[in-house]
């Protein structure tokens, strides 16, 4: 059990990764929380995604589950809002799953 300090280090340092997740790309719940020490919390990073702010730049529509499924679509508000989000970026979804996921994956651990 973490800390509510160290719980808020962790969601800091989960939102550094996915800010530098780059344009047209998305990772998965379980990277993030690998490239930040913690692998067995995947799913805490899920619930700082639907915490996020649009007012922070934070680019959670480019957060999905381990098989690029949109998993937390209905976070957004607008029913299509991460599907559009993703698209607009080029990023190819049908049926709520990111096509050629293995491209468009963004490995954290090997970028920070």
């Amino acid at each position: 059990m973490l800390t509510l300090k160290e719980k808020e280090e962790f969601k800091q340092s989960v939102y550094d990764v996915v800010r530098l997740i780059p344009y047209g790309r998305a990772t998965s719940y379980g990277a993030i929380a690998k490239a930040v020490g913690l692998p067995h919390l995947s799913r805490m990073v899920g619930k700082f995604m639907s915490q996020c702010d649009p007012s922070d730049n934070i680019p959670a529509h480019r957060v999905v589950n381990s098989q690029g499924i949109l998993s937390a679509g209905e976070v957004f508000g607008i029913p299509g809002q991460m599907k559009n989000l993703l698209e607009s970026e080029g990023v190819l979804v049908i049926n709520n799953r990111i096509q050629h996921w293995k491209k468009v994956f963004w490995d954290p651990i090997n970028e920070i």
